[in-house]
């Protein structure tokens, strides 16, 4: 039986899943571009036009917050045993998802600072954490470190 945990996840667990879900997320790119290609008259989305992050932004979100708000986890975090939860330890709300994943991009934006923050910070809580009020916990379950 799984026992709750509020043990926070370190750095490097953290990062191996986000890597994870990072390749994941590049076959979503993939799938995604092709489900598109009839749409453009055959034409991939030019890295260039202004719709091309928006789409990547879009198709990120839809994985990221699909997959947090139903369960708590990504297949990376999942992975690791790993779970997004709100303060209380319960499942993260739609609002709290959605200000997480813009407070991402942002210390993303700003040279990976909002990830790295979590190497200085008590609590091992990203900017995205602390901005959403969400955390990324270890999961434990009996009999297993």
């Amino acid at each position: 039986m799984d026992s709750p945990s509020t043990e926070p996840a370190g750095f490097w667990r953290r990062l191996a899943a986000l890597a994870y879900d990072a390749l994941i997320q590049l076959a979503l790119f993939f799938i995604g571009t092709a489900l598109l290609l009839p749409l453009t008259g055959g034409q991939a989305l030019a890295p260039g036009n202004p719709w091309y992050g928006a789409y990547l932004i879009a198709i990120s979100l839809i994985y990221n917050g699909w997959s947090w708000t139903h369960g708590g986890q990504t297949i990376g975090m999942r992975s690791w045993r790993l779970r997004l939860v709100d303060g209380g330890g319960g499942a993260p709300s739609r609002r709290q998802v959605y200000l997480r994943f813009g407070a991402a991009l942002l210390g993303g934006a700003a040279l990976g600072l909002g990830f790295l923050w979590m190497l200085a910070d008590p609590a091992r809580r990203a900017w995205h954490d602390r901005l959403s009020g969400t955390a990324v916990v270890r999961e434990r379950t009996e009999g297993r470190p």
